[in-house]
């Protein structure tokens, strides 16, 4: 049976867009209490009838997010200019080496923003 797992993850970060015009305020640093979701897709083992314990699904995200949970994004190896989009791109790529499963990540910067990752 193919099932589709949604993980949720709370962090809080800093950054800055270096690339905004001069007079854009997200150009300054500021902070954002990010929502991360990890979309798992695939099918369920026969035995466990299930797709991933969630569990697992924590141990594995969990060292990635700390490494961007109450940092300077812009500091952080490959998220020197560190959109949400571009954010959403580097969790997805080093996750899902780790978890064969993840199909999305989910990034809400805002209650009403939302960026994915891929579509």
């Amino acid at each position: 049976m193919k099932i589709e797992l949604r993980q949720h993850f709370y962090i809080e970060s800093a950054r800055f867009l270096p690339k905004l015009p001069k007079n854009h305020p997200c150009r300054e640093m500021h902070g954002h209490s990010f929502k991360i979701t990890l979309v798992l897709q695939g099918e369920t083992d026969p035995k466990l009838e299930w797709l991933i314990d969630y569990n697992e699904i924590n141990r594995l995200a969990k060292p990635l997010l700390a490494k961007i949970d109450h940092k300077v994004l812009n500091k952080v190896a490959g998220l020197s200019n560190p959109t949400t989009e571009n954010l959403c791109v580097w969790i997805y790529k080093n996750l899902s080496k780790k978890i064969r499963t993840l199909k999305q990540v989910a990034i809400s910067e805002t209650r009403d923003s939302e960026c994915f990752y891929p579509i």
